[in-house]
């Protein structure tokens, strides 16, 4: 069975769990779109890579927007990334005192790096909101408890290459029917695409959810050949105010009231969006047409 979608917009984060760019075009390699999440913010006491999965911590990284300094290359390394502050005053990577302003920003000691520690890890909290996920999940990882919640350290980038700074998989699929769909389940929440940061929202006329029933399958667009691996399941950092948008746990509430998945191996989950893996590197554009093939297809 194949279908048909257009790219709608394609993003990419220089910095992880801080806002990035949208893009006119994006190279896709083997770790998905070239220059996403390239960088990090490390804990400077513990060495935890900073997520805004864990809200208390690290929230106030989405007050800061990261976009290279010039457009990344594969097998190169990574030009400096400009960091825009609340006061609208900028800082690259490559300034001394970046890890000082970015320290003074999160409140704690920070060091921002394009470099991976040996075992990464991160922290993620897990509100109380029924469906989001596997009670025995968050019991047997959980780490600490922040304003009464659970949370949870968890290995990063399982499902990416050595080296990457994405939570799990290298790319991040997700449709405009999945948003439609969710806006008008919670007419009073903003579903906007920036909560979920997908690094490809395609338009489909599909029913909401689509892009579960491509899981197994393949999506031939521009030059690459991407491969759907599982869903995507949602966290907290969903909910969390950026830019104009408020904080709303209602978001999350939506997604785990409408679209429960089981994950093969790991349970039921509140999901939106798929990961994907790379099968073929190329270029894709804004506009570009993009042919999904479902694995019974």
């Amino acid at each position: 069975m194949t279908a048909t979608a257009t790219v709608r917009s394609l993003h990419r984060y220089p910095v992880k769990s801080m806002l990035g760019e949208t893009l006119e075009q994006a190279v896709l390699g083997p770790a998905g779109v070239i220059g996403d999440r390239g960088y990090a913010v490390i804990d400077a006491e513990d060495g935890t890579v900073a997520s805004a999965k864990h809200p208390r911590k690290w929230a106030r990284l989405l007050d800061l927007r990261a976009a290279y300094v010039e457009e990344p290359r594969e097998g190169e390394p990574l030009p400096p990334v400009a960091i825009t502050f609340p006061d609208g005053g900028t800082r690259r990577s490559d300034d001394p005192a970046v890890d000082e302003a970015v320290s003074a920003i999160v409140g704690r000691p920070v060091r921002l790096t394009a470099t991976a520690p040996e075992k990464p890890v991160f922290e993620e909290q897990w509100p109380e909101i029924e469906g989001l996920a596997p009670a025995e999940f968050i019991t047997g990882t959980t780490s600490s408890h922040t304003d009464g919640e659970p949370v949870s350290t968890l290995q990063l980038a399982a499902l990416a290459p050595k080296g990457s700074f994405v939570d799990l998989a290298v790319l991040h699929v997700l449709t405009t029917a999945t948003l439609r769909a969710l806006a008008a389940a919670a007419p009073g929440s903003s579903f906007d695409p920036r909560r979920y940061r997908p690094n490809v929202l395609l338009d489909v006329p599909d029913a909401a959810f689509a892009e579960d029933e491509w899981v197994g399958g393949a999506i031939d667009v521009g030059g690459a050949g991407i491969a759907v691996r599982m869903s995507t399941m949602r966290c907290v950092m969903t909910t969390l105010a950026q830019g104009e948008l408020p904080e709303d746990r209602d978001t999350l509430r939506t997604i785990a009231r409408l679209n429960r998945r089981t994950i093969e191996g790991m349970g039921r989950w509140a999901c939106a969006g798929v990961y994907a893996d790379i099968d073929r590197p190329g270029t894709v554009r804004r506009g570009d047409t993009a042919e999904v093939r479902t694995a019974q297809g």
